[in-house]
């Protein structure tokens, strides 16, 4: 089944046409700012509907003015004043959480929050288990609670939906009080809950309006603590609402956009052993929001989608025990390199179901009992952003009975708003307009597919253009750039990351990778990491593309959309891929003249008076050469051996060489009129062969290394100790 897009969707918007005050403004705020990324900010931030007058709250927390917790409606007095009588009669409270990141800071916010007001021994929490249970409140718990003395019942990110669980737990003795953000009941009866707190009854435009689910936990235990006329504030919990807010990618506008800000700052200092201990291992600096939402949020998340019970990851979050933080920290890594792999078995499987599906189907729903339910949401997202249609993906037993799963859509798509047209087909289901999970009867799944898919495909869809911030060079994508949309941070739903598109690149020195455990064995989640390079920059920019493998890098000039990202290990900047697209049809760059521009000087062609050239690892050339063969093997395309050799950096004698070696173990290399073509046998030389032809080929890339590097003054004895390792790396795939 082929992806929707063949060339780049990437748009890039037209210039507004700004008033001078607006650019002046901007360019105050950033001060070390050239005059063009100046206005390049001004632009952006004109068109994600930033005014005049919001630019220096926008940037400046300190100038921004926070809504009052009790903004959010009565249920919030409500609130307050249940927890205040509980705390006269010594009551036993329960905070009842979710599994993901902004479930796990909610659950830890009120928990925390609580403690400054309540005796611990008064205080529990509860945290279903995501493999063999569901979100929000279930019999199992409130039964557990009951018989412990419990009566009341604050919930974090999760209930609004829960109206049979409310009305149960009431008739056990227990009271409710819901704290959550997401979809509400059609209508709510008078009799539940307590005290229901949720930001969708506010109108769109509200400050309070896109809070996650631990910024209503937050501003609940502010309230609190005006209520109660604590001296305490509960500024410290902020690193926590940080976490949950751009974990939970919410609208980071108006007072989300100003706790993510102060909760950053709070983050900073590391005053939690657990988070310290988990931004040590996920090998970040711990101050941006690029460290939360692809090293923190994906650690937290992974706990439930491996283990099931993510309980432990309170305790991470709260504990003052450096050893016991170090520990969970640990096994929060363990659980997110195992989550990697698995969402990656799981892709290829998908995809080999897709294989020969009809074009125009308008939802894609499949199922497995081989699939873990834990990832599938994670999958579901890809395989929706990838085909461009929303993606349901189910876990089916293997003897009948009831299917989870869990769907992602697509751009302008409420595919919760379908899905609970079919409440009759399901036994639950709950969360956003484009991301929810449900279970139904196995034998309901082919009645809802054919009725969301006649649904989705008479559905308009108000879809918008992916939009790229800026076309630029790679000369121009650099430290100053990077400098500058610094100060725009925190960024998320509503105020991305800026993504910016260049043209007519080729990449050098690429290096595929595997993602290591913490016993240093590799796992099968791939990475590549080059150089991008164009005619501004030859020398090219590092660069890093998550989950790919080097054959995926098309051989001539081509399109790609990055981000700019730090690198905290070489405390340094990088781009990061986010998608590669061969360059359009119709249109005419200057670099397509030069087909595959060498990274580096062929060795026998060097000029003494030019640069040193980078030095590759003659083993790295031809993993290279292999993953490019196997490529060309699938696609039949030709290449040019010129280009291809300066691809590899090495020159056209040497990848002849490489060619004889390649038909060795298989691979066959036809000619066509200066064009090479290649395509899989199943002749292959012995083994012993095979291995003589690999040697004479790494020792002889290594002399041509040698003889470069020579000349530009490196020592024989230096370059003799580099060749000790090649009896270590020869071995054919």
């Amino acid at each position: 089944m082929p992806n929707r897009h063949t060339t780049s969707p990437w748009q890039i918007p037209p210039t507004i046409d700004l008033p001078e005050d607006f650019v002046e403004q901007v360019r105050a705020h950033l001060p070390q700012a050239s005059q063009c990324f100046a206005a390049m900010v001004a632009q952006l931030l004109a068109r994600r509907g930033v005014q005049m007058a919001q630019i220096g709250p926008f940037l400046d927390p300190a100038q921004y003015r926070p809504a009052s917790p009790f903004a959010l409606g009565g249920g919030v007095t409500q609130a307050c004043d249940r927890l205040h009588r509980a705390r006269d009669r010594h009551e036993r409270i329960a905070v009842w959480g979710d599994f993901d990141a902004d479930g796990i800071t909610a659950t830890a916010v009120l928990w925390e929050g609580l403690k400054a007001v309540f005796p611990p021994e008064q205080l529990t929490y509860v945290i279903p288990n995501r493999l063999t249970q569901s979100h929000g409140l279930n019999h199992e718990g409130v039964d557990a609670l009951s018989e412990q003395g419990y009566s009341l019942i604050i919930t974090g990110d999760t209930g609004s939906t829960d109206l049979e669980m409310i009305r149960y737990a009431k008739a056990q003795g227990i009271d409710i009080i819901v704290t959550d953000h997401h979809t509400l009941p059609e209508a709510l009866p008078d009799d539940i809950p307590v005290a229901l707190i949720n930001p969708r009854t506010l109108p769109p435009e509200h400050p309070l309006a896109h809070l996650s689910g631990v910024a209503v936990a937050y501003k609940v235990i502010e309230a609190l603590y005006q209520h109660l006329k604590c001296p305490d504030t509960p500024e410290a919990l902020l690193d926590l609402v940080a976490i949950g807010l751009i974990a939970d990618l919410v609208e980071l506008r108006g007072d989300c956009r100003y706790l993510a800000q102060r909760g950053l700052l709070q983050l900073q200092k590391r005053q939690r052993p657990g988070l310290k201990h988990l931004i040590q291992q996920c090998r970040r600096s711990g101050d941006r929001p690029a460290d939360i939402s692809y090293g923190l949020g994906p650690r937290i998340n992974a706990v439930s989608r491996i283990y099931g019970d993510a309980s432990f990851c309170v305790e991470l979050l709260t504990t003052a025990d450096d050893k016991r933080a170090a520990y969970l920290a640990q096994q929060a890594e363990l659980a997110n390199q195992r989550r990697r792999p698995l969402q990656q078995r799981v892709l290829q499987e998908v995809e080999a179901q897709l294989t020969g599906l009809n074009d125009t189907t308008g939802i894609l729903v499949l199922a497995s009992p081989h699939w873990p339910v834990g990832i599938l949401g994670l999958v579901a997202g890809q395989v929706a952003q990838r085909y461009d249609r929303p993606a349901l993906l189910l876990q089916t037993p293997a003897t009948g009975g009831v299917a989870r799963g869990s769907a992602r859509s697509v751009r302008g798509l409420d595919l919760y708003s379908l899905i609970r047209q079919h409440t009759h087909l399901l036994h639950q289901f709950g969360g956003h307009p484009y991301a929810l999970g449900l279970t139904l009867p196995v034998e309901n799944i082919p009645l809802l597919r054919a009725a969301l898919d006649r649904q989705v495909r008479v559905t308009p869809v108000a879809s918008s253009p992916l939009i790229a911030d800026g076309l630029l060079t790679v000369q121009e994508v650099g430290h100053d750039l990077f400098q500058a949309f610094k100060s725009l941070e925190p960024f998320g739903m509503g105020h991305p990351i800026p993504r910016l598109r260049i043209q007519a690149v080729w990449f050098s020195h690429i290096r595929g990778a595997r993602q290591s455990d913490l016993r240093g064995k590799r796992t099968n989640y791939a990475y590549i990491t080059c150089r991008i390079c164009d005619r501004s920059a030859p020398e090219g920019r590092p660069a890093i593309w998550w989950g790919h493998h080097q054959s995926e890098l098309p051989l001539g000039p081509c399109d790609i959309v990055v981000e700019l990202d730090f690198d905290s290990r070489c405390k340094d900047y990088r781009l990061r891929i986010i998608t590669v697209h061969p360059t359009e049809d119709g249109t005419t760059h200057e670099s397509e003249e030069a087909p595959l521009p060498a990274p580096a000087a062929p060795a026998e062609n060097l000029d003494p008076d030019a640069a040193e050239p980078p030095a590759y690892e003659a083993e790295q050339v031809w993993q290279q050469l292999m993953g490019l063969a196997k490529y060309l093997c699938r696609t039949g395309d030709l290449v040019d051996p010129e280009g291809l050799a300066a691809h590899l950096g090495i020159g056209v004698s040497l990848l002849e060489l490489g060619l004889e070696t390649l038909e060795t173990i298989g691979i066959m290399v036809d000619r066509h009129h200066n064009q090479l073509q290649m395509r899989p046998t199943h002749e292959k030389a012995p083994p012993s062969r095979q291995q003589a032809a690999l040697y004479q080929f790494l020792i002889s890339i290594q002399e041509a290394q040698f003889q470069r590097r020579y000349g530009h003054g490196a020592s024989p004895l230096e370059d003799a100790a580099h060749g000790q390792t090649l009896n270590d790396v020869v071995e054919v795939p």
